[in-house]
């Protein structure tokens, strides 16, 4: 796990590509079906959602996860529980930021329906941010991470 803000940056940098991608994908394939030309609009939007998830976690819900991780629980306690706790914190903290953020951007002929495409947004990603970022992305992320920078 990073331990200066060097790596940190390049591990937010990275778990952003991977979660936002992802996240971005599946919103696609929901809205229009699946097909491989969401692969490309994912790719597309990736640049404006990557950078937008990136200013929020590395400067803001990431130090949130972290005081609240250790508000509950022992820096003592085993990492990987450490690890787990900090990644549901996050999720819950980005998936309503970031549908809110998605439905803002792409549902703009609806304005009048914001906050109910929002809440339904935010709804149908929670479960697929959480068991994407447990049980794909946090572990693809951390495995790339290490193989990065060896020493830790």
């Amino acid at each position: 796990m990073p331990k200066t803000k060097l790596e940190d940056f390049i591990y937010t940098i990275i778990m952003v590509i991977v979660m936002v991608y992802a996240m971005v994908f599946y919103n696609i394939i929901n809205m229009e079906g699946p097909s491989n030309h969401a692969f490309l609009m994912a790719l597309k939007e990736l640049p404006i959602m990557g950078l937008i998830a990136f200013i929020l976690e590395f400067f803001l819900i990431g130090k949130i996860a972290h005081k609240i991780t250790f508000k509950i629980m022992n820096p003592k306690d085993k990492p990987i529980f450490i690890t787990i706790t900090i990644s549901c914190i996050i999720v819950a903290f980005m998936c309503p930021i970031m549908s809110l953020i998605g439905s803002l951007l792409f549902n703009y002929n609806e304005a009048e329906n914001i906050i109910i495409n929002w809440l339904n947004l935010a709804i149908k990603n929670f479960p697929m941010a959480l068991f994407w970022q447990l049980f794909y992305a946090g572990p693809l992320v951390r495995l790339i991470f290490k193989h990065i920078f060896k020493s830790n």
